[in-house]
């Protein structure tokens, strides 16, 4: 499996989760590499904006930013190996996230079902863009997925962000929350046209800020607050930005 690289192995990490409705619940990260959408603002850039690709991205402007080096920020390893490095913690909470994590579902099948032979009471989240049809047998063994659809301040085409067949089969699992990533204020007309397109109730769509810092959440924090009291949003804050700011494995 691909996944992204922290130090010496792969980007396993044991924190609390940081967004969306599981937010403050201790969780073992893994981290795949490689997505399929390539969003201006993504805070793991690592996992796809490698040498040599034509995306762009926010910090391009910023001095000593550059792309990665795939084979520095890459490691393979296998389903038995990533399994072991979960159960090693004292937790029974496991996230799946990336990069998007369905572009590689059997492989993850595998990991689950290690992970659940030692403690079957593992609860698995999964963090994904929502572009990716989930199979079956996944859909099933996950119990929660936090998708992340993107909007226009994404810098995707619309065409690449949005399949509604696919967000459809996560609406209709019981088991999807509809997190938005909120650049500015005026994304909120575009998320209500998403509400009626894909008819995703108020009580499991979260706005969240964007931001990689405490003072770049605050920029918008408040006022998005009002808004999701007054329309029926769940507000999520960005926790770990809070605590850590942009570091990694945290």
């Amino acid at each position: 499996m691909k996944l992204a690289k922290l130090g010496d192995g792969p980007e396993i990490f044991h924190t609390l989760q940081g967004e969306g409705v599981s937010a403050g619940c201790p969780a073992v990260f893994v981290r795949a590499s490689r997505c399929n959408l390539h969003c201006v603002w993504c805070d793991t850039d690592h996992t796809w904006n490698f040498t040599g690709t034509p995306w762009p991205h926010e910090k391009d402007a910023t001095p000593g930013y550059a792309k990665f080096d795939k084979s520095a920020v890459t490691i393979e390893v296998s389903p038995d190996d990533i399994a072991r490095q979960v159960l090693a913690y004292p937790c029974e909470r496991l996230v799946l996230t990336g990069g998007e994590p369905l572009l590689q579902q059997n492989e993850f099948i595998e990991v689950i079902r290690r992970v659940r032979e030692r403690k079957p009471h593992t609860f698995v989240e999964v963090e994904t863009n929502g572009t990716v049809m989930p199979q079956d047998h996944f859909l099933a063994a996950v119990d929660q997925f936090n998708v992340s659809p993107k909007l226009a301040n994404s810098g995707m085409p619309e065409a690449l962000r949005n399949k509604p067949d696919a967000l459809e089969v996560f609406r209709d699992s019981g088991k999807a929350w509809f997190k938005f990533v909120v650049a500015d204020l005026q994304d909120i007309s575009e998320i209500e046209s998403w509400i009626g397109s894909l008819g995703i109730g108020r009580e499991r769509m979260l706005l969240m800020p964007e931001g990689r810092t405490s003072a770049e959440l605050d920029g918008t924090a408040a006022l998005l607050a009002e808004l999701c009291i007054r329309h029926g949003y769940r507000f999520s804050d960005r926790l770990h930005v809070r605590l850590w700011g942009d570091e990694r494995g945290k």
